[in-house]
């Protein structure tokens, strides 16, 4: 039986230490609270008002110091966890928060909190909750319970509105509430929300402040600080703008001010532009006048030297520790271009045009030609962010907080590096089911492939599971910025294409033939026109004319045929787009077939043709292709024709994610995971990582309920004997060894064993061989297993990708893998869906089906072994590799058996 596993979303970092976000958008920072703790607990609920630590304490007294003590000892997290929410107030840290599990039994704990009366209802007791959940459930928990009185209103509402499956009862004015701390659908919803709410409240003053200082403001021209205080006046920022300079009182005009802490207004936003060792010092002024937001374009930080590193993470714990939110450092700055903003926060020389593209870059130089290529093309952009080292704001938060940015519909994103992919993966297969993610990732030609045990490993690399990452996720990936562009231009101003039936018209042979190539080989269909479509065509095009598809209206094609072709196609049923080609034959007439395109669309946009997209190849001037522009919407023309190709194709796929299911992470209820759990210990503490031996592979997938093929590991020839005339003959017998890779290469299988002789003939054989190999001691025993036929052979690996996680692969098996590379990958968990998918999408599907008198095979049991091959990995963090090939994978309803299966812990 199986069930929906309700898994939260990863945390951006770790569980017990690093930011949490508040409701006023505001940071804190949560740690697990250590003895040297006590005194600024004590602190912290004497300072509690009466009535919140009566809540707390059930009493108007301050509680013992004794058990202040007990809660800063958290070395036995099975007995007792705390954990603390912290803000950096006068240059030391301050509780404004504190959170206790205290264990009652085995399986349940007592929970409580209390929350600094300033800072209450801004979700830190939510966040408390829920974390000490998660933590709870790593301790072996499964249950909380709780009491308090029934005024404390606030307290109980955080229960009720957790998501977990809470009991309430009232006894004698005290409310005892209990509930299980697994993760429901209800729990997991309500985080992601209060993350997407409260992360896009913490950048709004990125993106809307009210006023913005420039720290570093200089008189210089040349200078960075300079360039940035003129870009945000030369584009009219709505707010007031302070140049903050300590040598000078003036600069471009405009009043300077020797600190931030003496503006005469609190603003919301500060950009620093300053020498490295000043920065820190920098945000201390900051603090003292309540910036929320912080853009460090100084560069020197993690990205340059040792120092640098350091000094980045105190930067961090500053800006952090003060509530603020920061872009950068190492970046160029950021970009609203809303009429009512109208911020350039950087020094880009470009002010880009309204429109509803955000984009994020992670490289500050590439960002300013982004910029320029943008205003070329002549696309529009909501925001733009070059987010630096990514030390705080990450792709991940402009992610969350671009889907709610009612002034954007497409999101562009140039990424050189993941921060937390598990996060963006969470984050962007919500975020494109709403909105279209367009990225590029630089780097893939470096990431090679690293040596490895396994073939999984060998095949995998880290753009492996960056299209793994896309793929799943529905983001669409561009090979090159170029291309990020085309894509972003259609997706921007035409209708989602429906289907894959592609419409081309043409004036000239050549450049349709190219389009029809390019998609083709992009999953594109060209259909040919219905018999009554072609009549109605031939009724005003030259006799000459081609109208199949492409519809072919020859060199001597006027303006009126243009018009009348693009009225008739679009309006017709039978395609999913249309694709305009156009090379002007006379320059004279271009403008002339630019007013009948236009004028097509618009007739036939009114006559069945409103819900398609039309893209155009203008092989002329980029003022031709920029003129097709209607009172609704602009036409997107290209250069080439293999371009729109392209733009199509990759639209089509995301539109067809669009379309299926999201698809759930299965639980199994006949998973046993404790004694999965107790091999794996047992094996790490006996010989600490590397491989398992046969029998601890054998039994780590038979807690998982993998099927394998009949058999047992035997370490005597009577043993062997023994299993052999069990499970029948004939048999294989194999050398059972967790030191040596590779079976075949030291002469360790024999196949076919038809008698109680032969088995032990070929045990002594193994044991020769492996004598005379000098390998003796590496060898478990053998492993005895029924021969089996009639399947295909297939196999299933995980690999540990060090940023990614597990990625799992599914193809042809034994030596095919290799040779043929059929191999689809995945990061895991899978979903149902995406098990389907690996299925389906190998080229040696057609095998799977039944091909030329073999079976189909059963490839829902395929399916079920993927699911519980990822539940494997995913509960288990210590497994580093896993190899299960081959697989053989027999007819409907006969199931799949592993045959072998190797396992390496780290």
């Amino acid at each position: 039986m199986t069930h929906p596993r309700y898994i939260p979303a990863p945390y951006q970092e770790p569980l017990d230490c690093g930011r949490i976000l508040l409701r006023d958008g505001s940071a804190a920072m949560v740690r697990i609270a250590v003895p040297d703790d006590s005194q600024e607990l004590q602190r912290f609920f004497s300072k509690l008002s009466p009535e919140s630590r009566r809540h707390r304490f059930l009493s108007l007294a301050e509680p013992a110091a004794k058990l202040v003590q007990s809660f800063c000892d958290c070395s036995h997290p099975d007995r007792l966890m705390t954990l603390l929410v912290t803000r950096r107030v006068d240059d030391r840290e301050r509780i404004v928060g504190a959170g206790s599990y205290i264990a009652r039994d085995t399986q349940s704990a007592e929970v409580a909190f209390a929350v600094d009366d300033q800072f209450q209802g801004q979700g830190i007791g939510t966040q408390l909750l829920e974390r000490l959940a998660l933590l709870a459930i790593r301790n072996g928990f499964t249950r909380f319970w709780a009491v308090t009185e029934v005024d404390n209103r606030s307290m109980i509402e955080v229960f009720r509105n957790s998501g977990f499956p809470v009991k309430e009862s009232i006894d004698g004015g005290l409310v005892e509430v209990d509930f299980a701390v697994a993760p429901t659908e209800s729990s997991v919803q309500i985080s992601e929300v209060r993350d997407r709410v409260f992360t896009a409240a913490s950048l709004r003053p990125f993106f809307k402040p009210n006023a913005v200082a420039v720290v570093g403001a200089s008189r210089d021209p040349q200078s960075i600080g300079f360039r940035i205080l003129d870009a945000l006046v030369r584009s009219r920022f709505r707010g007031a703008v302070y140049p903050v300079n300590p040598k000078t009182t003036v600069v471009g005009s405009i009043r300077a001010y020797p600190s931030v802490s003496v503006l005469p207004e609190q603003v919301d936003l500060a950009i620093l532009s300053v020498p490295r060792d000043s920065v820190l010092d920098a945000i201390d002024d900051c603090a003292r006048r309540g910036v929320r937001a912080l853009v460090v374009i100084t560069a020197g930080f993690a990205e340059a030297d040792d120092k640098g590193k350091h000094l980045q993470r105190l930067l961090v714990e500053h800006v952090r520790g003060y509530g603020m939110r920061m872009v950068g450092p190492n970046c160029m700055g950021l970009l609203n271009a809303d009429p009512e903003v109208r911020l350039n926060a950087s020094f880009s020389p470009v002010f880009p045009q309204p429109g509803r593209l955000a984009m994020s870059s992670q490289s500050g130089a590439l960002g300013l030609a982004i910029l320029g290529l943008a205003a070329q093309r002549h696309l529009g952009l909501s925001t733009f962010v070059s987010v630096g080292n990514k030390a705080d704001v990450s792709s991940n938060d402009l992610l969350q907080y671009w889907e709610t940015d009612n002034d954007t519909d497409v999101i562009l994103l140039y990424l050189e590096s993941f921060g937390n992919p598990r996060r963006f993966a969470r984050i962007a297969r919500r975020v494109s089911r709403t909105k279209p993610i367009v990225a590029v990732k630089s780097g893939r030609t470096h990431a090679g492939r690293r040596a490895a045990g396994s073939h999984t490993a060998a095949l995998a690399s880290n753009d492996v599971a960056v299209d793994a990452l896309f793929r799943q996720t529905g983001v669409i990936r561009a090979e090159t910025l170029d291309e990020m562009f085309d894509i972003a231009a259609t997706l921007g101003s035409q209708p989602m294409i429906k289907g894959r039936r592609i419409a081309i018209i043409t004036n000239a042979g050549g450049p349709a033939i190219l389009c029809t190539d390019a998609c083709e080989a992009g999953g594109l269909v060209i259909p040919e026109p219905s018999e009554s479509l072609k009549q109605t065509l031939r009724q005003f095009l030259p006799a000459s004319a081609s109208v199949s598809n492409p519809i072919d209206m020859i060199a001597s094609a006027r303006a009126e045929s243009y018009r009348r072709a693009i009225e008739t196609v679009l309006s017709s049923d039978e395609f999913d787009a249309l694709v305009i080609l156009y090379i002007p034959v006379d320059q004279r007439d271009s403008i002339a077939v630019a007013d009948a395109i236009r004028e097509g669309v618009k007739k036939a946009r009114g006559a069945g043709g409103a819900g398609k997209p039309v893209l155009a190849c203008m092989m002329a001037t980029d003022e031709l292709r920029s003129s097709l522009a209607l009172d609704n919407e602009q036409i997107p023309a290209y250069a080439f024709p293999e371009s729109v190709a392209k733009v199509l194709s990759k639209i089509a796929s995301y539109s067809d994610w669009l379309k299926q299911r999201a698809g759930i992470v299965p639980g199994f209820e006949d998973v046993d995971l404790k004694h999965a759990e107790s091999i794996v210990q047992s094996a790490l503490g006996d010989r600490g990582p590397g491989w398992l031996t046969v029998q601890e592979t054998r039994s780590l997938l038979d807690a998982f309920r993998i099927p394998q093929a009949a058999g047992g590991v035997a370490t005597t020839a009577d043993e062997a004997a023994a299993i052999a005339e069990d499970i029948g003959f004939p048999v294989a017998i194999k050398i059972a060894s967790h030191r040596i890779v590779h079976k075949t290469e030291i002469n360790g299988v024999r196949l076919n064993l038809n008698t109680v002789a032969d088995v032990r003939t070929a045990i002594e054989q193994i044991r020769e061989s492996m004598e005379k190999a000098g390998q003796l001691d590496a060898m478990d025993g053998v492993l005895v297993q029924s021969m089996m036929s009639d399947a295909v052979e297939l196999m299933i690996g995980v690999t540990e990708d060090a940023l990614f996680g597990p990625l799992i692969g599914f193809g042809l098996g034994g030596i095919h893998v290799e040779i043929l590379g059929d191999v689809q990958f995945r990061i895991t968990p899978l979903t149902d869906k995406d098990a389907a998918d690996m299925v389906r999408e190998i080229r040696g599907y057609r095998l799977l089906e039944g091909y030329r008198g073999h079976p189909p095979a059963d490839i829902q049991a395929l399916e079920d072994v993927l699911l519980r091959v990822s539940l494997l990995v995913e509960s288990l963090p210590n497994i580093g590799e896993l190899d299960l090939n081959p697989i053989f994978a027999f007819a409907p309803g006969d199931g799949c058996r592993v045959v072998d299966a190797r396992i390496r812990l780290r």
